[in-house]
């Protein structure tokens, strides 16, 4: 279970859809537990395939929820249902998103506050469940990413122009740029002072 380097936003991977799980085999199991056990070095809420190079539709997730789902899970081959977006502006202090795959930045987003997600697990079982509030989101950040969208992809214009300019600063936008959690400094500072 090794921990795999993070595929930062310009690479291809993370820019079109994921394909379909075929196969649910030992192969598929060692995949996820390698995904568990980077997004837990990266201290994320959630990782999805493309995240670490790898085009398939599975994301992990770890969120305390009291929505009649697991605090820690995988969902593959998820098939999303999305509540109503609000058209209001989204609120800084409260609607910010941030992104192992868009490293130390973050920026408002509006979601739907409700989600109903449904997939199989490792093991090819049909799972599934519904989502409110921050659970919602991280199903629906996780989802777009099987997508080939990530959050920054759906900003307001004031916030997109903002976000373009920070990934330039970055020297991001093209292929090749990974970070690795447990190695590189956490580009969002968890464990500090």
């Amino acid at each position: 279970m090794p921990i795999r380097p993070v595929v930062i936003t310009g690479d291809p991977v993370l820019h079109r859809p994921a394909a379909k799980v075929t196969e649910f085999n030992q192969e598929l199991k060692n995949l996820v537990a390698d995904m568990h056990v980077t997004m837990d070095a990266a201290h994320g809420v959630g990782l999805a395939a493309p995240q670490i190079g790898v085009g398939l539709r599975i994301f992990t997730f770890v969120f305390a929820n009291d929505d009649d789902a697991p605090d820690r899970g995988e969902i593959i081959n998820p098939v999303l249902t999305v509540g109503k977006v609000s058209e209001q502006n989204p609120d800084p202090d409260e609607e910010s998103e941030g992104c192992l795959s868009v490293p130390g930045l973050s920026f408002p987003l509006k979601r739907a506050e409700w989600v109903k997600i449904a997939g199989f697990d490792v093991d090819g079982n049909p799972i599934g469940w519904e989502a409110n509030g921050w659970f919602a989101r991280v199903m629906q950040h996780e989802y777009d990413h099987l997508d080939g969208k990530l959050y920054v992809d759906r900003l307001n214009t004031k916030w997109g122009r903002k976000a373009k300019k920070a990934i330039r600063s970055e020297g991001w936008g093209t292929p090749g740029n990974t970070w690795e959690p447990g190695v590189d400094e956490d580009p969002f500072g968890h464990g500090e002072g």
